[in-house]
């Protein structure tokens, strides 16, 4: 197998060959520019998503084979039929359009997310945003860079504010009374909304912001849609955990991430896990 760096080099590549397609669908100038929208549990599906998830599937396969890797991609995932299959312990986990809604609705807020997962945490992530064109990439233990056509720089979280100063980044869409609740109730009240979980922690990791709270509701986030941008966050300084201060866990055979997480610039972790149990127990009795 190549070492991780060999990787992420392959990865890095791919990532802006599929920010490259995205853009050409969302600007018009794909070779068929239709952009039709179907719907799958109730979530938007576009040409565009699936021409990136063939095409990123179809590079890092050509790259790096099947025998060592798994690949699991949005587009292309089935649920399991009751047997569970044994995986192999290096799984690529894939979003190639995360966003979909915003890349719909034209607000630039979209990302690819590509991530090695080992066993069950991530040890590669690249994040793209393309409207941003901007490539956010990390290795476990090796900190988070971001690369523009100019070159990659270090990049780390924000520190030494006080907890009311905290910028919280927040869905345009997927919002529900409990999540409202429990927003208008923790000790920081600036909001910044942004669509695509890779373009929120993007925020946080470019000091744009401090504090994102997914909350699963009738259905969850999905494995694809958190590998990679915890661990850019997390080699940044941040910090990304269940509230009860467990890590997330990947490639269990469940895609979904129940619950609440936290992810944060780390400073506040642990008193804002704990704080947003406290209203949301608040919330359930009221």
């Amino acid at each position: 197998m190549k070492d991780l760096q060999e990787i992420l080099a392959i990865a890095r590549e791919v990532g802006w060959g599929g920010a490259d397609i995205l853009r050409s669908y969302y600007h018009g100038t794909a070779k068929d520019p239709n952009l039709e929208v179907q719907y799958k549990q109730n979530e938007p599906v576009t040409v565009a998503d699936v021409a990136v998830s063939q095409y990123i599937l179809h590079r890092l396969q050509a790259n790096l084979g099947s025998e060592d890797f798994a690949y699991i991609s949005e587009e292309t995932y089935q649920s399991p039929s009751g047997v569970a299959q044994p995986s192999p312990p290096w799984v690529w986990i894939i979003d190639p359009l995360d966003g979909t809604r915003d890349f719909i609705e034209k607000t630039g807020d979209y990302a690819v997310h590509i991530a090695l997962v080992k066993e069950t945490r991530p040890v590669l992530a690249v994040v793209v945003v393309p409207e941003a064109q901007k490539l956010y990439y990390a290795i476990k233990g090796g900190g988070t860079f971001v690369e523009t056509r100019d070159g990659s720089v270090p990049l780390q979280v924000s520190s030494h504010k006080r907890i009311e100063d905290l910028t919280l980044v927040v869905s345009r869409s997927h919002r529900n009374q409990r999540l409202d609740y429990l927003l208008q109730n923790l000790p920081c009240q600036n909001h910044k909304s942004v669509g695509s979980v890779g373009c929120k922690i993007a925020t946080i990791i470019e000091q744009q912001a401090d504090i994102y709270i997914s909350l699963s509701g009738k259905s969850a986030p999905k494995d694809w849609d958190m590998a990679a941008p915890e661990l850019i966050l997390t080699e940044a300084g941040g910090k990304f955990t269940h509230f009860d201060g467990t890590p997330l866990q990947y490639n269990t055979g469940d895609i979904n991430q129940w619950g609440g997480l936290l992810a944060s610039n780390g400073e506040y972790q642990e008193v804002l896990c704990k704080e947003a149990e406290r209203i949301l127990a608040q919330f359930e009795h009221s």
